[in-house]
C-alpha cells in the first residue's frame, strides 16, 4: 500500500489567521454568556412552580436550534457570498451542511484558491449556531408555561431553519436586502424581530398565565421569585456581548483594518464605545421611568432597550448619537409595555424590547445615517457587489423590518395550524396553575421530589 501525500497550504494557517480565529472564537464565548444571562433572567422572573421546567425547555430549545443550524443553517447565510462569486445558494448548502466538504475539511488541506480563510468560516458556524439557539430562548420567554413542550421543540427546529434563511437576506453585506440598503450591524432583524413576529401569532392563541392579571383559584398572583437574580443575569449579558460585537467585524489588510459586517466604515474603538453608551443611555431613562412608576420592570427593560435600539448602528453612529438614541429607547419600550398591560396581553419582553425599541432603532439609523455608504464586499471595485456601492435609507429599513416581522408571523401561522391538528399547542390551564414542575417532573415548588408514581 503506497503512502498518500497531503498538500499543506500554509496560507490557510498563518499567525494572522490565528488571531482572527481567536477573535471569532471569543464571540462564541460571549454568545454562551448571553445564554447564561437569559436563563438567569428567566429563573428570576418565572413562578417557582414552573421554574425548572421553564429553564430546561429553554436549554433544550437552545440546543435544538444550535444543532439544526449545524445541519443546514449556515449554508443559507454563507450563500450570499457564494452568489456574489457566481455560484448558487444550492452550492453553499451542499458545502456547508453537516456532512459537507467545507464543514468537514481541515483548513491546511484546502487550497485557498478554493476557499480562503476556511478556519474562520468554520468558527462562524459555531458562532451563528449559538444565535439560532438564542432565538429559541427568546421565543420561549413569550410562550413560557403555556406552550406544550413537544410543540415548542418542533417550533425551535423550524425557527432555526427559517431564521437562517432570513439571515441570508438581511445580515451580512451582499444579501438581497442588505445589498439594497438595509442596515443592521448586530442582526436585530433576524435575531430579535423574527421571534417577536412569531410571538404576535402565538401569544394570543396561548392566552394568559393564571394569576398574571387577575387572581386564579390556585394562583392568587403571579410572583417573581428573585428580581436580584434577574438583574445579575442582565449584567451577565452586558459582560458577554462585547465579544459578540467584536465578531461582527471583518478584518482586512493592512493587519487589523476593521470593517463592519455590513462593509460600512468603522473601528473597534467606536463600536465598543457605542455599545457601552447604548446600555448607559437606556439605564438612565429606564431608572427615571422605574422610580416614577415605582416599577422594577423598567430598571431591567431600560438598559436592554437602549442596547437593542443602538445595536443596528454600533458601526456607523458616533458615540454621542448612540447615547441620544438609547436615551429615548426606554420611552418607546414603556409605551409598548403599558399598551400590553392595559389590554391584558401576557408578553412583557419581546414586544416592548423588540417590536418597540428594536423597530425604533432600525428606523432611527435610516433617518440619522441616511446616505452612509455600505454593502458590497471589500476589494470589489465595480458591479452589483462593489464595495460600499449602497447607501443606508429609511425606506429600506422599513422594508427590512416588515420582512423580518412578517417572516416570523408567517412561520408561526403555519406552525400553529399544523401543531393544533397534531401534537397540540396549549398547556391545560389547570396544569399551568398547578405548576409544570409538578405536572411534568413530580417536583414540588421547593425543589424536593415527590415519591415515585406507581407504575
Amino acid at each position: 500500500m503506497e503512502p498518500t501525500t497531503t498538500i499543506l497550504y500554509s496560507d490557510q494557517v498563518t499567525l494572522n489567521s490565528l488571531v482572527q480565529n481567536l477573535i471569532y472564537g471569543s464571540g462564541t464565548v460571549g454568545a454562551i454568556l448571553v445564554v447564561v444571562g437569559l436563563l438567569m433572567i428567566d429563573a428570576g422572573t418565572t413562578r417557582s412552580g414552573s421554574l425548572f421546567n421553564s429553564t430546561i425547555e429553554k436549554t433544550i430549545g437552545f440546543f435544538l436550534g444550535f444543532a439544526a443550524y449545524f445541519v443546514i443553517g449556515f449554508g443559507f447565510w454563507a450563500g450570499q457570498y457564494y452568489v456574489m462569486e457566481g455560484a448558487s445558494l444550492a452550492d453553499s448548502l451542499k458545502d456547508w451542511w453537516l456532512g459537507g466538504a467545507m464543514a468537514n475539511g481541515m483548513a491546511q488541506n484546502v487550497d485557498p484558491a478554493v476557499f480562503p480563510g476556511l478556519n474562520t468560516f468554520q468558527i462562524f458556524v459555531f458562532f451563528l449556531a449559538c444565535f439560532a439557539g438564542i432565538i429559541n430562548v427568546l421565543l420561549h420567554f413569550a410562550v413560557s408555561e403555556r406552550m406544550k413542550p413537544l410543540a415548542y421543540y418542533i417550533t425551535s427546529v423550524v425557527a432555526a431553519v427559517v431564521s437562517s434563511a432570513l439571515s441570508f437576506a438581511v445580515w451580512g453585506s451582499v444579501g438581497p436586502l442588505t445589498n439594497a440598503g438595509f442596515h443592521d450591524f448586530f442582526g436585530v432583524g433576524f435575531v430579535y424581530l423574527f421571534p417577536a413576529g412569531m410571538a404576535l401569532v402565538l401569544v394570543p392563541m396561548l392566552g394568559r398565565r393564571p394569576g398574571m392579571f387577575e387572581p386564579h383559584p390556585k394562583v392568587n398572583s403571579y410572583d417573581a421569585p428573585s428580581i436580584g437574580l434577574a438583574a445579575t443575569g442582565l449584567l451577565t449579558i452586558f459582560a458577554g456581548l462585547p465579544m459578540v460585537i467584536l465578531s461582527c467585524l471583518f478584518f482586512f489588510e493592512p493587519e487589523a483594518l476593521a470593517v463592519s459586517v455590513t462593509m460600512a466604515d468603522t473601528s473597534v474603538g467606536i463600536v465598543f464605545n457605542n455599545y457601552g453608551l447604548a446600555w448607559a443611555g437606556g439605564a438612565v431613562t429606564g431608572a427615571i421611568i422605574g422610580y416614577r412608576k415605582r416599577s422594577y420592570a423598567y430598571l431591567l427593560l431600560g438598559p436592554l432597550a437602549g442596547y437593542v435600539a443602538g445595536a443596528p448602528a454600533f458601526d456607523v453612529y458616533a458615540p454621542w448619537q448612540t447615547f441620544l438614541v438609547a436615551l429615548f429607547a426606554p420611552v418607546v419600550a414603556w409605551a409598548v409595555y403599558e399598551f400590553t398591560q392595559k389590554r391584558g396581553i401576557d408578553e412583557h419582553k419581546l414586544f416592548p424590547l423588540f417590536l418597540g425599541a428594536g423597530v425604533y432603532g432600525l428606523i432611527a439609523v435610516g433617518l440619522i445615517k441616511a446616505g452612509t455608504p455600505h454593502g458590497g464586499y471589500f476589494g470589489i471595485e465595480e458591479g452589483p457587489y462593489a464595495f460600499q456601492h449602497g447607501q443606508i435609507g429609511v425606506t429600506m429599513q422599513i422594508l427590512g423590518i416588515l420582512a423580518c416581522v412578517g417572516a416570523g408571523v408567517l412561520t408561526a401561522a403555519i406552525l400553529t395550524f399544523v401543531l393544533k391538528q397534531t401534537v397540540g399547542l396549549r398547556v391545560d390551564e389547570d396544569d399551568q396553575a398547578t405548576g409544570l414542575d409538578l405536572v411534568y417532573w413530580d417536583m414540588k415548588p421547593n425543589g424536593t421530589s415527590l415519591p415515585d408514581r406507581p407504575l
